[in-house]
């Protein structure tokens, strides 16, 4: 089973800062928006799992 919460680093994909997300992975698959912590701007989040229980990040442009 996978934890309920983990913490994830990410890169933005505006200003290419590494920041931290607190991962909720007990609800996959999650699709949500972020706003960076430095620059700001929307991060379209996905979440996913895969069958080996891996948590797998995406981070994109809000409009990618």
């Amino acid at each position: 089973m996978v934890d309920a919460l983990q913490e994830t680093a990410i890169v933005c994909p505006y200003c290419g800062e590494q920041i931290s997300l607190l991962i909720d992975g007990s609800a996959a698959p999650q699709h949500y928006i972020e706003d960076c912590e430095v620059c700001c701007r929307p991060i379209e989040i996905h979440l996913s799992i895969d069958s080996d229980g891996q948590i797998a990040v995406t981070a994109n442009h809000e409009n990618e």
